[in-house]
């Protein structure tokens, strides 16, 4: 496997709409963003079921569901404004470069901007 960063068009804490696979149609928020890999880990998408040893945390051990990741291009942005998938597109304005909607042209929630 290379070191190389592959492209991922989502950020950690969009809304993004799962397009093929087996949890087509869902929604959800983007928890992590795997750019080695070109995956994305969205809440509630692609649960599967996990052994878990006993810890301290968790004494007894058991079983848990937990959000694998899945590829990049199985999701497209979701705009609330228009409630459709979206794809991004860069608008330059007097505080820099904002993303907005392709369809609809409303700026994409930042969340998670620093």
């Amino acid at each position: 496997m290379s070191a190389e960063k592959t492209k991922v068009n989502v950020r950690k804490g969009d809304m993004v709409m799962v397009i093929s696979g087996k949890d087509a149609g869902k929604k959800g928020k983007v928890l992590e963003v795997l750019t080695q890999k070109g995956r994305v880990v969205v809440e509630k998408v692609n649960v599967v079921k996990k052994h878990q040893k006993p810890t301290k945390d968790m004494p007894q051990g058991g079983i848990v569901d937990k959000e694998a990741p899945i590829h990049s291009s199985n999701v497209m942005l979701f705009c609330a404004e228009c409630n459709s998938v979206t794809r991004k597109s860069v608008k330059i304005t007097g505080e820099g470069k904002v993303r907005v909607c392709k369809n609809c042209g409303h700026n994409l929630p930042e969340e998670n901007k620093k």
